[in-house]
């Protein structure tokens, strides 16, 4: 690991969130660029698909599509677009899997796979085991759990110096027909509690807060990310005509992107 704050997330923390931009990578990447997000060079999974990081010290954003030719990642394509992915972070995969069993969520085993990763001028192969749980009972988007093999191959330094000041995730809002019982699931699924605020139900994955309130339909609704100041940020999405930028305050802000069903709270913090 290159320094001690460099490290993959502690079990069951948040460990990313995943935006499925399907076919146009392309054409998401490029729009996240110039934003002011500093993405990772493309990479291309063992399973079939692509993707781009956004990286912070902890939990990251996580743009993942679909290769133009080749093996087809099945639940990519079978995910709804835009935000849908909550990715919690596990230590290890196989007690993971025990305790969604043991929390009679039936997910299925451990699957392994790898990316390849350029890092000082040398190829390596960036290592993962991920943990699913059954699509059904999470209507609003995927989750599951995975375990870093080579979490120095993801955490790079010179990876987390965004132009727009983009230094962390704060909270995912859940829609829900039936909080009280969604918010009963993810704290099965994530082995945390969920409490009841005003309105809704809340947990924590680490830092990050996960809000599960009611909603006409299930979907993840909102992302709230946190920068070092929102000017660079607003300069840069007022230039762009797929953007839409609203400003709250000194602090606070709403960046949304229709083209991607995107709605991001932005927050400035030190």
């Amino acid at each position: 690991m290159t320094g001690p704050d460099l490290a993959a997330p502690a079990d069951r923390a948040l460990d990313h969130v995943v935006i499925n931009v399907l076919r146009r990578m392309d054409e998401a990447a490029e729009l996240f660029a110039a934003l002011g997000f500093r993405l990772t060079p493309r990479g291309h999974h063992s399973l079939g698909s692509v993707n781009h990081l956004m990286m912070t010290a902890g939990p990251y954003l996580e743009l993942v599509g679909l290769p133009e030719t080749g093996p087809q990642r099945q639940d990519v394509l079978d995910s709804p677009f835009g935000l849908n992915g909550l990715v919690v972070a596990s230590r290890d995969a196989d007690a993971t899997h025990a305790r969604l069993a043991a929390a009679g969520l039936a997910a299925g085993p451990p699957v392994a796979f790898t990316r390849p990763v350029t890092v000082d001028g040398r190829e390596a192969a960036a290592r993962f085991r991920t943990v699913r749980v059954p699509a059904d009972r999470f209507p609003a988007g995927r989750l599951y759990h995975c375990e870093h093999l080579t979490p120095d191959l993801v955490w790079r330094p010179e990876w987390l110096d965004h132009p727009n000041g983009f230094s962390g995730i704060d909270a995912l809002r859940i829609e829900s027909p039936a909080p009280e019982a969604d918010a009963a699931l993810y704290a099965a699924a994530t082995g945390t509690a969920a409490e009841a605020t005003g309105g809704g139900w809340t947990l924590r994955l680490g830092e990050t807060r996960v809000a599960i309130v009611p909603g006409a339909t299930a979907r993840f609704a909102a992302l709230t990310l946190r920068f070092r100041g929102l000017d660079a940020l607003e300069a840069r999405a007022g230039a762009l005509p797929e953007a839409a930028w609203v400003r709250h305050g000194p602090d606070a802000a709403t960046l949304t992107l229709p083209a991607f069903d995107l709605r991001l709270v932005c927050r400035a913090a030190p």
